[in-house]
C-alpha cells in the first residue's frame, strides 16, 4: 500500500484517533502527518512521538499552532527526531519554543540526515536561537543542510542576530527559500541581507513582507536582485509569483496570523511599482509583496 497522508486541523484528538495515527506510522503507511492546532493530552503526544521515531515513510510533519506546547513535549519530539531518519520537512510555526526549547531540539535537528525544510515562525525565538539555527545551514558530510527556512514573526531577534544569519546564508548555506516576514528588521538589517542576496549561490526566494523597510532599502535590495538575475537566472518571475501566491494562500488557510489576512479585498501580489514601507522584493525576479 502506498503511503498516504493524515491531516487534522484544530480538533481534539480522541484515543481511537491517536491509536490509528500510531498504527499508520508503525506500518509505514503515512507520508504526511499534519496535526496543526490539535489538542491532545501529554500521554497521547508521547505515543505519537514514539511511533514516528521508527517511521520510515514519514516525510513531512506539521505540528503548527501550539501542539508542541511544553518543555516535556519538546523533549519527547527531540527524542523521536534522534531516531527518525525520514522526515524532510518539520513545521513548528506558532509553538512557544523560546531559545531554551530550541536548544533542546537542536542536537536532534543537527544530526538528522534528511531534514531540509524547517518552519520556526512565531516561536518566540531570540539571538541564542539564531546561533543554533546558523549551525543547521551548512552542508555536513552526507547532510545537505537546510534548503528552506522560515523565521517569520520572531520579534525577539535583534539586529545582531539577523546579522549573524545574513553572514551564514551568504557564506555557508544551501538555503533556497528564506522567509523573514513580519519581523522588525529595518534598514540596517536590510542592507546586510542585500549583501547576502548577492553572495549566496543558492538563494531563490527572500520574503521580507511587513519588515519595516523604507523605499531606500527596498531599492537597494531590488538592485541586488536585478544584478543576481543577470548573473544567475536561476528561476523565472512566474515561478516566484506562483510560489508566493501559494504560500500566502496556505498561511491564510492554516490560520497563521499575518496583517495580510485581514486585507481580503487586496490581491496577494500587488502590481509591480514603487515600494512602500513594509514591502520588499523577492529574488531573483523583482516583485513587491
Amino acid at each position: 500500500m502506498l503511503p498516504s497522508s493524515i491531516q487534522i486541523s484544530g480538533e481534539p484528538l480522541s484515543g481511537a484517533e491517536v491509536r490509528d495515527i500510531c498504527r499508520g506510522l508503525r506500518d509505514n503507511a503515512v507520508r504526511l502527518l499534519s496535526l496543526r492546532g490539535c489538542r491532545l493530552c501529554d500521554r497521547d503526544f508521547g505515543r505519537i512521538c514514539r511511533a514516528l521515531a521508527g517511521a520510515t515513510s514519514l516525510a513531512q510533519l506539521n505540528l503548527n499552532l501550539g501542539v508542541v506546547s511544553s518543555p516535556s513535549r519538546i523533549k519527547q519530539l527531540a527524542e523521536a527526531l534522534r531516531t527518525n531518519r525520514s522526515i524532510q520537512s518539520l513545521f513548528l510555526h506558532g509553538s512557544p519554543l523560546t531559545d531554551a526549547g530550541l536548544a533542546l531540539l537542536n542536537p536532534a535537528l543537527a544530526l538528522h540526515p534528511a531534514l531540509v525544510a524547517l518552519d520556526l515562525g512565531d516561536c518566540m525565538l531570540g539571538d541564542e536561537a539564531i546561533n543554533l539555527i546558523c549551525g543547521l545551514l551548512p552542508p555536513d558530510g552526507a547532510k545537505s543542510g537546510l534548503k528552506e527556512l522560515t523565521l517569520s514573526a520572531n520579534p525577539g531577534i535583534t539586529p545582531k542576530g539577523w546579522s549573524r544569519l545574513a553572514i551564514a546564508v551568504a557564506h555557508s548555506s544551501q538555503v533556497r527559500v528564506l522567509n523573514l516576514d513580519y519581523n522588525p528588521l529595518g534598514d540596517h538589517v536590510a542592507g546586510m541581507l542585500a549583501v547576502a542576496v548577492a553572495s549566496s549561490r543558492t538563494l531563490e526566494v527572500l520574503d521580507l513582507e511587513g519588515t519595516g523597510l523604507t523605499n531606500q532599502s527596498a531599492q537597494l535590495c531590488g538592485a541586488w536582485c536585478w544584478l543576481r538575475t543577470a548573473l544567475v537566472q536561476s528561476c523565472s518571475s512566474r515561478s516566484v509569483t506562483s510560489f508566493l501566491r501559494e504560500r500566502r494562500k496556505t498561511r491564510w488557510q492554516e490560520g497563521l496570523v499575518t496583517p495580510r489576512n485581514e486585507r481580503r479585498d487586496e490581491s496577494l501580489l500587488p502590481i509591480r511599482g514603487a515600494a512602500t514601507p513594509g514591502c520588499a522584493p523577492v529574488i531573483p525576479a523583482l516583485r513587491w509583496c
